[in-house]
This record gives structure tokens, sequence and C-alpha cells, in this order.
């Protein structure tokens, strides 16, 4: 009887009927119930178990100061000087201030980065003091990576195995020869040693010393029923065409493939890459941390204008008021109204210049890295210079030509493309390899024989009797037909170099065009100060006239308010254009790469390990002794043109301090005994053109050349 099999329609139904539609979980045996393994998410927000030191300026901070909650107990009469010396000290992640300086709050250089790529060298990322050393040291791309590419390698292999298998044998019988010539079943016990080092010269050459043992133990019929067959084997891989030459393989690297260069020259140029990154992070500090200096101090003029301000509007409504109570003058409550409103009006300033100073104070702090608050107030103790500062535009030019770091850092990157393109031309050749092996031979029934044994008794013996050599030459040759991807490669290189050629232009017309902007606003705010300053004068002659002409009732009270906040404005805009004229001469030392000699600043590596240097010299008197190798033509070409001086004038030692800058003030200004800022100071002036009358002083105004 024939049963035909259930259709799937009809076993879906009742599979699903017995089994139900819900999910089924598995049953376990021992079951306890306990689930506080379980838990009922994938991803939930925690905190890392990482314990590290705090710094002690955020441990130890205090409330800020503020008006009219924390005032300071103390001040801190601080130099500029010092002040970059506290935050190249402080640095371990170079602070960028950049806009910041001068506007409203803290730069957040970190809370907006992606902290994944802090350290890469992009646009917009701090820089570190590890980046040069994390560049040196990488071990994919750094210059020991590239070098251990040529580093002697050592491998070694050994191993032991046993065979016990059937075998179809041949049929011997009635024969002469042996019946144990061909067992029916194979007993063998067999080992081998293999041991070599191999080792790649500069030239692309692949030198390889062997050493092989090899033991065989058989039931065959042989002479010897066991035998050990030890031999050396040297052999050398020159490559003739493609991969040959000490330039190509500094530049690729052994073992290399098109497009891909790890070469040790390479990996050098990258740590020359970072170190600039790291110089321009360095530069950029210095220059953010001066410009806070002098905001700081320009907060502080600006409160002793408000402050004089807001003292003259006070005496003013004191009289007023005297008079609207004793009724000796025509409408004195309008009059002490006025008054009134300009004396709050000036202690508001007042309120907005102490928060002001507040807010540059605590910014120069963060350049520094010290606390946001520590029980004292930073008070600029160097005063700015108001001489005249002149620079000759065709030497600072050229020297911010050759020494922009960003042009340097271009060049380095120009001179990166050149090596690989150079690299993808040798790609073009076809691989061509001579190979020469030579290699000695022994055998014997015991590996070391002692006292003889016969020819085959000791097989090192029989090795070291130099009976059995074998040699072999070989030419390979591998030419891919149209070279295709090597053409490629070429073409890439030649427009990788073109771009880099076209962007360290550009870098080059950028940096002349702000050098011009930085020498024009030198020489725009050296008049402003000069006629700020005549301003301020004449400011002061009409407040006094004005109060006279008051007393004496010729004019109205408003005529003489006007006249004071003329004069408080008038202090703050002098003071303003003092403090963007020094910002200004920072800043054409910071285009034309000499901010870091400007503000006796000088980079230099750090002390090494004692044994670093022993290492060092042991591997120099290494050098010194040995004999030098003639690569011919393939010696590698120039690729740096030596240190880069980090300041003008003669060389000097890392440790001496650096030359004055090209360009000082002709008349340097000395600085007060009290450091602290305040209205007294006065800039060198034309006084005989403060004294001329108005039509006089616009005539001397318009005969000046550019004005």
């Amino acid at each position: 009887m024939y049963l035909r099999p259930p259709k799937p329609a009809v076993l879906l139904p009742l599979l699903a009927i017995l089994l139900g539609c819900s999910v089924q979980e598995p049953y376990f045996f021992h079951q306890t119930g306990d689930l506080s393994r379980y838990i009922g998410l994938s991803t939930a927000i925690e905190y890392p178990d990482v314990s590290g030191e705090m710094l002690s300026e955020v441990a130890g901070d205090q409330r800020p100061f503020s008006v009219g909650q924390n005032e300071p107990k103390e001040h801190w009469d601080l130099r500029l000087e010092d002040a970059v010396r506290y935050a190249l000290q402080n640095s371990k992640v170079i602070r960028t201030l950049g806009g910041a300086v001068q506007g409203p709050g803290p730069p957040d250089t970190l809370l907006t980065q992606n902290l994944e790529l802090l350290g890469t060298g992009g646009p917009g990322f701090p820089a570190t003091i590890y980046d040069p050393a994390l560049t040196e040291t990488d071990p994919r791309t750094g210059v020991q990576a590239a070098l251990s590419a040529f580093d002697a390698q050592w491998t070694t292999d050994i191993f032991w195995e046993r065979n016990h298998q059937p075998q179809d044998a041949l049929n011997l019988s009635g024969s002469a020869l042996p019946q144990d010539l061909f067992p029916d079943v194979l007993l063998q016990d067999t080992a081998q040693f293999q041991t070599q080092i191999t080792k790649t010269t500069a030239d692309g050459a692949q030198l390889t010393v062997q050493h092989n043992i090899i033991y065989d133990l058989e039931n065959t019929q042989r002479i010897l029923s066991g035998d050990w067959m030890p031999n050396f084997q040297v052999e050398v891989r020159q490559p003739l065409l493609q991969g040959r030459g000490v330039e190509f393989n500094r530049i690729a690297g052994p073992n290399a493939i098109p497009g891909v260069n790890q070469g040790v020259v390479l990996a050098r140029l990258k740590t020359d890459i970072a170190l600039a990154d790291f110089e321009r992070g360095v530069r950029n500090l210095v220059h953010d941390l001066e410009v806070a200096y002098w905001e700081l101090y320009f907060a502080y003029r600006n409160l002793e204008a408000a402050k004089t301000g807001r003292d003259a509007a006070l005496a003013t409504w004191q009289k007023t008021y005297a008079q609207f109570v004793s009724g000796t003058k025509e409408g004195g409550k309008a009059i002490e109204a006025q008054a009134r409103e300009q004396y709050f009006l000036f202690r508001a300033t007042v309120e907005q210049a102490l928060n002001g100073v507040y807010t540059a104070e605590s910014k120069l702090r963060l350049a520094m890295g010290l606390a946001a608050t520590d029980g004292r107030l930073i008070r600029p103790a160097d005063e700015p210079i108001t001489a005249k500062v002149a620079f000759d535009w065709t030497q600072v030019h050229g020297e911010a030509l050759s020494r922009s770091v960003e042009i340097r850092a271009a060049k380095w990157r120009v001179k990166h493309r050149e090596m690989e393109l150079i690299a993808a031309k040798n790609w073009l050749l076809p691989r061509l390899d001579l190979v020469g092996r030579y290699e000695w031979l022994g055998m014997g029934q015991k590996l070391i024989q002692e006292g003889g044994g016969g020819n085959f008794g000791g097989a090192y013996e029989n090795l070291f009797g130099n009976d059995f050599q074998n040699w072999h030459i070989e030419l390979q040759l591998r030419v891919p037909i149209g070279f295709r991807k090597e053409m490629s490669g070429v073409r890439n290189a030649q427009l990788a170099l073109a771009r880099e050629r076209a962007v360290m232009q550009e870098i080059e017309l950028e940096v002349s065009h702000q050098l011009a902007y930085e020498i024009r606003e030198l020489d725009m705010n050296l008049a402003l100060i000069e006629t700020d300053y005549n301003r301020r004068v004449a400011a002061e002659r009409n407040v006094e006239a004005v109060g006279e002409a008051y007393r004496l009732g010729q004019v109205q009270i408003d005529v003489l308010l006007q006249a004071q906040r003329i004069l408080a404005q008038a202090e703050s805009d002098f003071y303003r254009a003092v403090a963007t004229y020094n910002e200004s001469v920072m800043n054409v030392h910071y285009r034309k790469g000499s901010l870091l000699e400007y503000n006796g600043v000088y980079l230099a590596e750090g002390p090494w390990p004692g044994k670093a240097y022993f290492d060092a010299r042991r591997r120099a008197r290494a050098r010194g002794a040995a004999k030098s190798l003639d690569y011919g033509y393939t010696m590698p070409r120039v690729i740096s043109r030596g240190p880069y001086r980090q300041i003008s004038g003669p060389p000097a030692e890392p440790s001496a301090v650096p030359a004055a800058p090209a360009a000082v003030p002709e008349q340097p200004a000395t600085p007060e005994e009290v450091p602290a800022p305040g209205p007294e100071a006065r800039p060198p002036h034309n006084e005989a053109l403060s004294n001329l009358p108005p039509a006089e002083v616009d005539r001397a105004v318009a005969d000046r050349p550019g004005l």
C-alpha cells in the first residue's frame, strides 16, 4: 500500500496549532529563576573607570571676580616676559584663543573639537607637545618603523612526525631483490630543523643565510636505515632594474607596491612637517598671549578713563545739587537732573569697564594655563611702546617668504611629493632579478660522530669535509604588458606634486598680502596715537574752557556734560590706539616669522635618557670605524638644507640668548616705576601741534604725507 506524503499547505497549519504562533523559549533543567544577570538593554550612558590626577589650577579654583560680589585682595604685577614663560611651561596642549581674545567670552577650543582627531595637525585642531614624538615613533609610518624594514629577520622552524601507512607495494616474489625494498606498510620517522637570517640592504638586495637539518628513518632497504642530512645555504637576490637603488628603497621601502611608499625618507619628512605644525602652534600661543596681555592693559586704562569721567560727573552733580538746594541758580532742578543722569551713566561705564578687566584677566590666565581665579588679580607691569617702529619692506618681505612656518611646511610637503614621484617612475622599469645560491651538503647515520665512523658516520663531519656543494644562478624577469597601473601611479604623483606647488605659491601670496596689511595697520595705528593724544589734550582744554564758561553763566550745563563725555571717550580711544599699535608691531613679527625671536622663545629638543646618548655615541663610533660603501649614482639626493635658524644674525647655541629683533623702536619708552596702569603715563607727542589754533592745526596736518 502506498501512502502519499501530506502537502506543505496541510503541514504548516498543523505545526502552527501544535507549537503556537508566539516565540518559544527553550526549556532548561535545574532552572532556578534567578535572572539577576539579565539586562534588558544593550547600550546605556555610563561613566568610564578612569582615574587621573586633576590639575591644581582646576581643583583649587576659587569664585571668579565679578562686579559687586568678589573683589581681589591682592594684585599681581606681571611682565610680558614672565607671562610668556608661564604659558610655555603650562601648555602641554597648545591653546589657541584666536578671535576669542577680544570676544565676549573664553574660547571653547577643545569643547567643540572631535577629540579623536586631536593632534592630527589638521586645521582648527590644537597641537600638543607630544605630536612630533608621536609622529616619530608611529609603529606604522614613523622613522624607526621605516628603518625596521632593513633589519635582519631571524626565523626558525622545527617539526617531528611519524608516518605509518599502508602502500601498494610492488610484488617481487621470485626476484633477486630483497623483499623489504618495497614493504607493504611504510614506517617512517622524519624531522626537520630550519633556521635562517634574512637581511635587506639599502640597495634593494636580499641576503639569506639558511641552515637545515633533515632526519629520515624508514623501513625501506637502504644503506643507512636512518640518516641525518644537514646543509648550509647562502642566497643573494639582487634587483637589476625595478626596485634597485638606495634612493628608491629609502623612499618607497623594501617590498613596496605602487602608490604605497613607506620609506625612511618620507617618514622623516612627516616628522619635519609635524615639527612645523608644532612650531606654528607655539607661535600662535605666543601671539594670542601677547594680544591678551595688551588687551588687559587697555582694559585697565579704559577703567581709569571711566573713573576719571565718573569723578568729574560726581563733582559736577554735587555742585549742581548744592545750587539746586540753595536755589541760587535758575532751572536748578533740571540742571541737577542732567548732572545726576551723567553721573549714573559714567557709573555704569565704570562697572562695565571693571567687568572688562576681569574678563580680559581671565583670558590672559587661560593663555598662561593658570586657574581662573587664585585670589590675585593680574596687572600688566610693562608699559607699551609709543615710539615709531620702522620696518624696511624689502627686508621684512624677504624674511617672511623665508621664515614663515606655513611656507616651510608647504615646502616639506612639496619635497614629499617629489620623492613620491621619483619612486613612482621606478615602477615603470621591468622587474629583473638576479638570483645566486650556493649550498654545502652533508649526510651521516649520526648527526655528530665522535672518532670518525667512515664517510657517512657523522653528518656534520661530512658537511665540514666540503665534499658536496650545489650552486644555482637564475635570472627572473616579470614585465606587465602596458604598465597601466604604473603609468597611472606616475600621473597621480605628478598631479599631487603640481597641487602642492600651487598650494605653496598660494600660501606665499597670502603671506605677502598679510604682511602688507600689517605694515599698513602699523602705520595707521602710529598716526592714531598722535592724533588721539592731541584730541585728548584738546578735550581737556575744552572741559576747562567750558567749565569756566559755565561758572560765568555763558553756557548751559548740557554743554559741560557733553565736554566731559567727549574727554572720557578721547582718553579711552587714545589708549585703545596705544594697545592696538603694540599689537600691530607684534603682528608684523608674526607675519614675517620672527615672533618667537621677538619674545625670546627658542625651540629645542629636550634631553634624552642617558642610555640613548650612550647608544648613539656607540653607533657613531662604529660608523666612523667602518668602511664606506660607494653606491655610485644611486646615492640619495639632498633632502634638507640643514637646521632652520630660529634667530637672525650669527648662529648661536640653543642655550644662548636670542639676538635682538631686526626692527626696534627708535625711541624705546622707559617703564614707569609703578607698573599699574594709570592715567599719568604720557607718550611723546607734538606739543607745537597741540598748541596751534584750529586753523593752523588743520593746515599742518594737511601738509603731512599720507593724510
